[in-house]
């Protein structure tokens, strides 16, 4: 463990020595994703770096046991590494499912579906049919119909790329399907039926009996815009082959989003919407008429959130009529009980995000998987404490031990949810984190650097729990603020639609508002601010870099700067995303181009540094090259780093250690200070020494 020096020296900010490496980061990393109960064990996937970012699944079982269901990582790729991870919507999530023991995933590789029997140790079988094209079917969410009246059967999304789907629908085709889990379609096909087809997607089917419900929408709609609610009756047919019957919309419209519907133990259909400008819970009563599920018609926090990918939970039942559900608010994320009479009840945890809650079937309530301030992401097994006349409490086992880091948590900068504001009257909001290093005083009167860090999307949020890519800055001297930019999630649907017919402008305008509020406050140096962001968040870095000079550095990771490309150059999922936050296309190509940093390279003057992935399929590398042009045109200093082999976010160890260690290298020349860290000069840099 790093100890306390008996006399600090004091150092320039940006060149503090730290043990949060970048290296640290991936080290016997492994972000928890999604968590599933099976009787008394407990499963979660873990998205691991060091196994060139592949997503194991981990099944825990009594005595505090942990197993790999997958076979060690082979590094030469001789191996089959499977790799539980679906592509459904690019994206993924929901990529598997887990029932008496007997798994069902999505593999990486070839997109099909396997089975593995038992507790693992038998080698996966198939039990999709191979595709016309390779990955040509994806798959996401499968979900066991009930083995009373259906037994083999599952229900799952379905994405087919086959070329004749995408030939006479001009794109990719997402149904709602059912699939026997012996594998017996492999031969057959046929056996693959379709439930539900003809919306442009289809999501987050949920069983009870015979009841089917899920959710869909249409271009140019995005889940967190409109979505509708639709429940069907299964029964089987003459073939002894699942069919639906007597779909009917019952919640849910065009102005209107639905997420995570689910059934109770009584039948009763709960889901989350947003009808009264907060996603809360609401039911669908006997009668066809649907009723908010907390008295007084809800809250103002959000329960349940932007369906980006599969998988996600913000709400379970943990005893009859009893749900536990998130709770986010002010930037954070917290638990709360939903009694059965209407009432919301706190629970106190030390959680600051919560991105996962689902029932428990063994010995405990409810899973989760959350983290605080200073605990990363992690399973935990939770049972709701209620004594007569207090506020619940939760007793809670962690299920995963935390990675050794090698240093404890006085190293960790904890932040601050601030209020700011901006442009048009506007308030905007944020996550301060201030310059911390126990080892270290700062030169006397100087200020430290500030990075501000911009979430992708752009309709997603900071997020509020332990991440080490933060401290590994204000450990070193920075100051970071982490923005949420009107049209961010997590402050109701008023502030989300902000970015309607703006981004570009509100997001920005924001940025540059935390940056300036900062600096007017005293807490951070004018003369050394840098923003940063990925995917939509590297938009907003160019654009602010275009059209303000607020920031003297950038880095844009796999950022978009060509509006127009996107629009005519990404997958189906967000094809028509833009139509929200520019306007239709081509018939607001006038705005596009005004908003497109390509488009104003003039504007340039600040350096920047690009990181681009060169398999990314959302945010394609031209539109990096696209500005790199520009620079080396003007002159501008800049450095351009490609990682082969990666997607849209970096998820292999080497690159995301690379990535991080550059842009620490590249701030350091622009700001005039020398890291402590040893590291590489970016090969072909321009400008920078």
């Amino acid at each position: 463990m790093t100890g306390m020096p008996a006399h600090k020296p004091t150092l320039p900010f940006g060149s503090w020595p730290s043990p949060i490496t970048a290296s640290r980061l991936v080290e016997g990393a492994a972000g928890v994703g999604e968590i599933r109960s099976d009787g008394e064990d407990v499963w979660w996937n873990e998205q691991r770096p060091g196994e060139g970012g592949r997503y194991q699944l981990v099944r825990w079982s009594s005595g505090n046991q942990r197993h790999d269901l997958f076979p060690a990582w082979d590094p030469s790729g001789e191996g089959p590494n499977w790799n539980a991870r679906t592509a459904v919507m690019e994206y993924g999530g929901g990529a598997w499912g887990v029932r008496d023991g007997g798994v069902v995933f999505a593999n990486w590789a070839d997109q099909r579906l396997y089975r593995v029997d038992g507790a693992g140790g038998t080698e996966p079988v198939a039990i999709s049919p191979e595709p016309m094209v390779a990955r040509g079917d994806r798959w996401s969410e499968p979900t066991w119909l009930d083995q009373e009246r259906f037994p083999g059967w599952l229900v799952l999304v379905r994405e087919s790329h086959d070329p004749d789907a995408v030939a006479a629908n001009g794109e990719a085709v997402n149904e709602l399907v059912a699939l026997p889990i012996d594998g017996s379609a492999v031969a057959d096909p046929s056996l693959v039926r379709v439930l539900a087809t003809g919306a442009d997607f289809v999501h987050s089917p949920a069983t009870h009996g015979d009841q089917l419900a899920w959710i869909r929408w249409d271009h140019p709609r995005m889940p967190w815009d409109g979505t509708e609610l639709v429940t069907g009756t299964l029964a089987l047919d003459a073939e002894g082959c699942p069919a639906l019957s007597a779909p009917q919309v019952v919640a849910g419209g065009a102005a209107e989003s639905v997420v995570q519907p689910g059934y109770l133990r009584d039948g009763t259909l709960v889901f989350c919407t947003d009808r009264t400008g907060w996603w809360n819970p609401w039911r669908l009563r006997a009668d066809g008429q649907v009723e908010p599920v907390i008295a007084g018609g809800g809250t103002e926090s959000e329960i349940g959130g932007p369906l980006w990918v599969g998988g996600l939970r913000w709400w379970t039942e943990f005893e009859a009529g009893h749900l536990l559900v998130t709770l986010t608010r002010d930037g954070a994320d917290s638990l709360g009980v939903l009694t059965a009479d209407g009432e919301v009840r706190e629970l106190e945890t030390t959680f600051s995000e919560v991105v996962q809650v689902v029932e428990a079937h063994g010995d405990h309530d409810v899973l989760v998987v959350a983290g605080t301030h200073t605990a990363e992401a992690a399973p935990y097994a939770v049972d709701v404490v209620e004594p007569a006349g207090h506020l619940p409490t939760a007793a809670m086992q962690r299920l995963r031990p935390p990675r050794d880091l090698g240093f404890d948590t006085g190293w960790f900068s904890s932040p601050t949810h601030i209020t700011f504001p901006s442009a048009g009257g506007r308030a905007a909001h944020g996550l301060y984190y201030p310059p911390h290093n126990p080892d270290v005083e700062p030169v006397d009167q100087a200020k430290p650097p500030l990075v501000v860090m911009i979430h992708g999307g752009p309709t997603s949020a900071a997020r509020n729990r332990l991440e080490l890519s933060k401290q590994f800055w204000t450990s070193r001297g920075f100051a970071v603020v982490d923005v949420n930019y009107g049209g961010s999630t997590g402050y109701g649907r008023p502030f989300r639609e902000l970015l309607q017919g703006a981004w570009g402008t509100v997001d920005v305008e924001d940025a540059v508002a935390a940056a300036e509020h900062l600096a007017g406050e005293g807490f951070v140096d004018r003369h050394q601010l840098a923003i940063r962001g990925g995917s939509a968040g590297g938009y907003t870095t160019l654009a602010a870099l275009c059209f303000h000079d607020a920031f003297k550095a950038g880095a844009s990771h796999y950022g978009v700067a060509d509006l127009s490309a996107l629009a005519a150059d990404t997958h189906k999922f967000e094809s028509r995303y833009l139509d929200g936050l520019v306007g239709p296309y081509p018939e607001a190509r006038a705005t596009y181009d005004a908003r497109s940093p390509i488009h104003h390279t003039d504007g340039f003057s600040a350096p920047l540094i690009v990181f681009q992935g060169s398999e990314d399929e959302v945010v394609p590398p031209a539109q990096s090259e696209m500005i790199v042009e520009a620079l080396t045109a003007k002159g501008i200093p800049h450095a351009y780093l490609l990682f082969d082999g990666e997607q849209h976010g970096f998820r292999k160890a080497e690159n995301i250690v690379r990535a991080l260690e550059a842009e620490l290298w590249f701030y350091g020349r622009v700001f005039g200070f020398t890291p402590a860290d040893p590291i590489e000069a970016v090969e072909g840099a321009v400008g920078l020494g």
